[in-house]
């Protein structure tokens, strides 16, 4: 038997297998609601297979989105629209989760095939906020540094956002603390310069995080899982790093975080990168070995057999799939073809082609 295809539950939601789509922007939403391309984009990956399909980032505050274009989950209106959608994809057998996300100092920005510019207010753009008034990288604005206020009223709208998700259908939820978006600019001495309670020693950068999660845990089910994507590393030295992301694993694990979505950098546009397959596995094998918490792996898994053997030998419980879904929506069918696994859950209106 397949262990990429063995079903695996946590609390009181049960997956029917480990291969999950991970959270990628479409830039494609209407004042944060989702639309027909998202109703199909996601739909289709359910209908391929999947366990779980991770809903975009999803910003919690108007400004904390990436483009003007993103999802969004910060006003009531847009549980309906989720729902449909929501509904859709858990009547293939797939679970449908969604990542709730503040971009930080990377907010107003244009969608990427228009070039990913910094928008100023005149092109439906504003000032982005940040722990510190650092900028992301040259042409970007200078950010807004955070009050006590600001971080106090971030924590209120995660946490708001987390229960309009709940009232989505939502089964799994993703806290997004990486990739250099705003809970992540917390962590890292890259981005975060600050000399009161929420700067300083890693104690003090993980604080506002652990706010977060403390608050959306207080609001979502027991029952339901609760995710947390980080970047392992910056890649840049003296920036945030494994042993970071270890301690800071352990404070998760405490807080009831179910699962670290291991992934890494994004906090500088210079971080030089050693791609390559599963480049990014070795991190979810630390953490979950070393804090003995569940961890999902990502970053260049393309292949079946070699999903396959990081499930199988325990490098992460799950694996999270992003461009291989852009190019093959039915990535799980095809996988258990090549795998032999008999037992997939084919669409009975593609039955034909099983064989």
């Amino acid at each position: 038997m397949s262990d990429l295809f063995s079903p695996w539950t946590l609390g009181e939601v049960t997956f029917r297998n480990r291969i999950f789509v991970a959270p990628m922007c479409q830039y494609s939403s209407a004042d944060g609601h989702p639309t027909d391309w998202h109703f199909v984009h996601l739909g289709s990956r359910a209908v391929g297979g999947a366990g779980l399909v991770m809903i975009e980032a999803t910003a919690v505050t108007p400004d904390g989105r990436i483009t003007p274009d993103d999802s969004g989950i910060w006003d009531e209106a847009h549980i309906d629209s989720f729902r449909r959608i929501v509904d859709f994809m858990h009547a293939q057998g797939t679970v449908a989760g969604m990542q709730i996300a503040h971009a930080g100092r990377k907010a107003s920005t244009d969608a990427p095939w228009r070039g990913g510019r910094p928008l100023g207010p005149d092109e439906r753009g504003w000032t982005p906020v940040a722990p510190s008034a650092l900028a992301f990288a040259e042409g970007h604005p200078v950010p807004r540094a955070m009050s006590a206020d600001n971080i106090a009223e971030t924590v209120t709208a995660f946490a708001d956002a987390a229960r309009r998700a709940r009232d989505a259908g939502i089964r799994v939820l993703e806290i997004h603390m990486a990739h250099g978006y705003l809970l992540h600019e917390f962590l890292s001495p890259l981005s975060n310069e600050r000399d009161d309670d929420y700067g300083g020693a890693l104690e003090n950068r993980a604080r506002f995080p652990l706010e977060v999660v403390r608050a959306v845990r207080a609001v979502w089910p027991k029952a339901l899982p609760l995710f947390v994507r980080i970047s392992a590393t910056d890649w840049v030295d003296g920036g945030w790093d494994i042993e970071q992301s270890l301690r800071l694993a352990h404070w998760l694990k405490a807080e009831g975080v179910d699962l670290v979505d291991c992934s890494a950098g994004g906090s500088t546009p210079d971080a030089v990168i050693p791609t390559g397959p599963g480049y990014q596995t070795p991190f979810a094998a630390r953490i979950r070995h070393e804090v003995g918490i569940a961890t999902g792996a990502v970053g260049l898994i393309t292949e079946p057999v070699q999903a396959e053997h990081i499930v199988h030998s325990g490098q992460a419980d799950c694996v999270l799939l992003a461009r291989e879904f852009l190019r093959d929506p039915h990535f799980p069918l095809r996988a258990a073809a090549e795998l032999r696994h008999a037992e997939a859950d084919w669409p009975p209106q593609y039955e034909r082609a099983r064989r």
